[in-house]
């Protein structure tokens, strides 16, 4: 098991049922902590919305908040949605932040909440998948289609409230071609007139392109010379699609001289077995207000899971996620995620874990990084 492989937090900032929003954010700060002392090398913060059960809105708002209660330990966003963002707003709330915690923030940028569909370049061939499984025998399900979410009236309504009236999203490559520019002080509109984002400007800021699949997020972050990081944990069909494809654009450039990836995952670790299953209860029902499109419900406890009606059709519509969750003993989980590792090429792995007691997140969290760094 390679120690040297980083491991990274992806925290999504659950409300368990029963809390809300301050106990959230209370329990990731103090787990950002927890993660600093454990050697834990990124803690990202998602962003969503309309989400009852998920505090995490403002990326950079949380980044601000946990930046004064760590020291070492890299923090950055996973992603900001630019559907409903502009470049220098984006630029411009980093650099705040960057300007009185410097070197330390990782600007990980995403193409959710409403953007418009970039130019379909056909991804490259990915690693063969046979008989749901990669070569080294990694879970590689059935592709999820979110196709029936389009249309749904819950995702037109939060469009509707993030876009200001009669705004359009920019279009994802232009928006990263900006991002980059008004960072290194080099952007020019199109008749030539000078823009500089202070602060932003000159900000030491790593800038990550986050996708799902081998289209465009992939592209962009290949061609760019930018590191990518790869969701499992939200599309584990496309894993493989995902990052063949970044290392298929990829292009050298004054940020990387070869690709880099970071690969999701969806862990629980406990002492044993049965005690993380049973820690890890409340993750269908979770997922499944998700895939529905009527937002994350508050983390339900492992009682509360076993009491709400779960339907085959529930089943089916979350069965990727769950087959391919890493839930067991330190050591049973660690060598699940060095098969992903091995099979996806990565050269770090970001770990979301969610239970409904802090506590036990907190040990899960402690328990992977031990064994890891045992390896």
């Amino acid at each position: 098991m390679p120690s040297a492989v980083p491991l990274g937090v992806l925290d999504l900032v659950p409300v368990p049922s029963g809390s809300g929003a301050p106990e959230a954010l209370r329990n990731s700060i103090d787990l950002a902590r927890r993660a600093e002392d454990a050697g834990y090398a990124r803690y990202w913060f998602a962003e969503h919305h309309l989400n009852p059960g998920v505090a995490g809105t403002s990326p950079a708002v949380l980044l601000a908040l946990t930046a004064g209660a760590t020291s070492t330990i890299r923090l950055g966003s996973g992603a900001v949605q630019l559907g409903h963002r502009t470049a220098l707003s984006t630029v411009e709330e980093f650099g705040l932040v960057d300007a009185l915690h410097p070197g330390r923030l990782d600007l990980g940028l995403g193409r959710s909440a409403g953007g418009p569909p970039g130019p379909r370049t056909p991804p490259p061939a990915a690693t063969p998948v046979v008989d749901g499984r990669a070569p080294n025998g990694l879970l590689v399900p059935p592709r999820f289609s979110f196709e029936s979410l389009r249309g749904s009236p819950r995702i037109a309504l939060q469009r509707r409230l993030l876009l200001l009236p009669h705004a359009e999203p920019q279009d994802y490559a232009e928006q990263i071609d900006e991002v980059l520019a008004l960072l290194a002080g080099t952007y020019r509109s199109p008749d030539g007139v000078e823009a500089h984002a202070v602060p932003g400007e000159g900000a030491e800021v790593q800038v990550w392109i986050l996708g799902s699949s081998g289209g465009q997020s992939a592209e962009v972050a290949g061609g760019r010379g930018l590191p990518f990081a790869a969701n499992y944990h939200v599309s584990p069909g496309t894993v493989l699609e995902a990052v063949d494809g970044y290392r298929a654009f990829f292009r050298p450039s004054d940020v990387l001289d070869k690709p880099y990836v970071s690969v999701s995952a969806d862990v629980v670790v406990a002492q044993d077995d049965d005690t993380a299953r049973e820690l890890a209860a409340g993750y269908g029902p979770w997922v499944r207000g998700i895939r529905t499109a009527e937002g994350a419900i508050p983390y339900p406890s492992p009682r509360e899971a076993r009491a709400l009606v779960w339907t085959e059709e529930d089943q089916a519509l979350v069965r990727d996620r769950l087959d391919t969750r890493f839930v067991g003993s330190p050591g049973r989980v660690a060598d699940g995620l060095e098969q992903l590792r091995e099979a996806t090429g990565a050269d770090e792995l970001l770990i979301t874990t969610i239970t409904h007691d802090h506590a036990a997140r907190v040990r899960s969290y402690e328990l992977l990084a031990k064994e890891w760094q045992r390896g």
